[in-house]
């Protein structure tokens, strides 16, 4: 586990990187080849974001 994130501008930022990673992801998908793994993956990756974006929310409220 990395370490807790409690500063806004470091929230934004840890967000910010992760959304870039999972739009790489996105680029790097092949729609003639994509499994079903690579879009379970990918909606795990949203999952997690979410989750993230959630828990930092609640650390700010």
């Amino acid at each position: 586990m990395g370490k807790h994130i409690s500063n806004p501008e470091q929230q934004v930022s840890y967000l910010k990187d992760r959304l870039q990673m999972f739009l790489e992801v996105l680029d790097t998908i092949e729609p003639e080849t994509t499994e079903l793994e690579d879009i379970d993956r990918l909606i795990q990756m949203m999952d997690d974001l979410e989750l993230k974006m959630e828990q930092f929310k609640n650390t700010n409220e």
